[in-house]
C-alpha cells in the first residue's frame, strides 16, 4: 500500500506537468469519487487540493483529481488528513522523493500495526458475541420446550 500511495503521488505530479491540462468542476469530481461538495470544500480549506477559480466556479486540475484519489485512499486506510497532507506535500517533481517514500513506509507500517490490533480485537469480540448468541438461543429453546410442556400439562388438567 505504501508503494501504491507513493507511486500515485508521483503519477499525480507527472500528470500536472502535462501540456494539456484537464479541468473538472466540483460536481464532476464529487460524482466521480462519490463524495459530497462539502467534503471537497473541506479538503480545499485544509490545503489538500487547490482548485483554480473562474468567478465562483472551482476548476480542479488533473493534479487535484489525482491528489483527491490519494486523499480518499489515505482516509480509507486510516491515515489522518494531516499525514496525507504531509505525504503529498513532500513530493518533489525534481527529486528522487526518497524522503517521501520513507515517510509513507513509516506511516504505513505504524498504521498496519494499529489495524492489525483492531482486527484481532474485533475477531475476539465477534467470537465472544457469537458464543453469547448461541448460549441465549439454546437457553430460549430450552425454556420454550419447558413452557410448552407446562402449558400442555396445565391445559390437560382442565
Amino acid at each position: 500500500m505504501a508503494s501504491t500511495f507513493a507511486w500515485a503521488a508521483n503519477a499525480a505530479a507527472a500528470k500536472h506537468i502535462s501540456d494539456e491540462e484537464s479541468y473538472y468542476r466540483i460536481g464532476e469530481l464529487a460524482r466521480e469519487f462519490d463524495v459530497t461538495l462539502r467534503a471537497l470544500r473541506f479538503y480545499e480549506d485544509k490545503g489538500l487540493i487547490r482548485p483554480k477559480r473562474r468567478g465562483t466556479t472551482r476548476l480542479y486540475s488533473s493534479n487535484d483529481r489525482a491528489r483527491l484519489s490519494l486523499i480518499l485512499l489515505g482516509r480509507k486506510i486510516g491515515f489522518p488528513l494531516s499525514d496525507v497532507k504531509h505525504i503529498l506535500d513532500l513530493y518533489d517533481p525534481r527529486g528522487s522523493n526518497v524522503h517521501q517514500l520513507k515517510t509513507v513506509l513509516d506511516k504505513s507500517e505504524r498504521q498496519m500495526k494499529q489495524l492489525e490490533q483492531q482486527y484481532f480485537a474485533i475477531e475476539e469480540a465477534v467470537s465472544e458475541l457469537s458464543g453469547l448468541i448461541r448460549d441465549i438461543q439454546n437457553r430460549l429453546a430450552h425454556l420454550q420446550v419447558n413452557d410448552n410442556d407446562h402449558s400442555t400439562e396445565y391445559t390437560g388438567a382442565n
